[in-house]
Parts: structure tokens; sequence; C-alpha cells
């Protein structure tokens, strides 16, 4: 029982020494890699941030949905599947008084399908590494269809995976 309260000691020491910060300001750049979640469809998304300021930070998202359902007996086409965003984030962490391993950030995205708000949170583990979730949903839906692809990257969505600080 002590080697292994001693063991997990060690590496809890070892984690907190370890931490990289969540957020740095200007210059900082994080990438993301996902799975993305909703209604109708999962798929793979990918997002870049580059810090712009103490507390803000711009970048872009891409999304492509493999797991698809089928509408009214057809299969939606590349274009219905993918979507293409640009973001803006307020990182919240260091106002929010939150361990620097942490951020959460409020944003706004404008994509192909919809310009949108979203909410997210990173933790970092490790200096380089960690894992964040987001939820984004549409404000204002650009067009309308016959057929009922245009919900598809154009709803509330859950985005969970890794997170990466690529400017260690």
């Amino acid at each position: 029982m002590k080697k292994i309260f001693a063991s997990a000691m060690i590496f809890t020491v070892g984690l907190v020494m370890a931490q990289t910060d969540a957020y740095k300001g200007v210059g900082d750049i994080k990438v993301n890699l996902g799975a993305n979640l909703q209604d109708g469809g999962t798929g793979i998304i990918s997002s870049v941030d580059y810090g712009i300021g103490e507390s803000f930070s711009i970048g872009a998202q891409a999304g492509y949905l493999l797991g698809v359902k089928e509408i009214g007996g057809e299969i939606p086409k590349f274009g219905d599947r993918f979507d293409l965003k640009v973001r803006l984030n307020a990182n919240l962490g260091s106002v929010l008084k939150l361990p620097s391993n942490v951020d959460v950030y409020p944003g706004l995205n404008l994509g192909l399908k919809n310009f949108g708000g979203h909410l997210g949170a990173r933790y970092f583990f490790d200096k380089g590494f960690g894992l964040y979730t987001e939820m984004q949903f549409p404000i204002a839906k650009y067009k309308k269809s016959e057929i009922a692809f245009d919900n598809l990257n154009n709803q509330f969505a859950v985005n969970i995976g890794v997170s990466f600080d690529i400017d260690n």
C-alpha cells in the first residue's frame, strides 16, 4: 500500500511540475483535434487559435461529418458534410483566476453554414498536451434547401478531443 501511495504522489507531483499554460496571450498557438458529435452525424474536427492579446485569440476551424444518416433516401454530398469557420475567442482563464493550465473561452464564429457562438474549455496535463471540449450553436443560419441536409453542421454540436500547444 505504501508503494502505491508513493507512486501516486510522485505521479501527481510530476503532473503539477510539467503543466503548461492553457493560454499565454499574444503569439500563443493552440491546435485542437477531435470528434464532432451532433444530431444526424458524427465527424472529425480541427481548429487552430492564435493569441492576439492578453485575453483574445483568433482562429480557424474545419470539420467533416463521417457518420451521416440518410435523409429521405439521399446521402449528403461533400458540401453538406464539410464546414469551415473563422473564430474569435475571449480566453478567460486568467480573468476567472483559474489555474494556469485551464482556460475557458466563449467566442463567436462565422462559417460556411452559419454565424454562431461557442463555449469551450482546455485542460493541459503536460507541456504541450491537453484535452478540450466545446459546445457550438448557430445564431443565424444562411440557407434553407428542399432536402434536410441544411441541419448538418448547422445545429447545436459538442466537440471533444486533444489540444496541443505548438509554441512551447
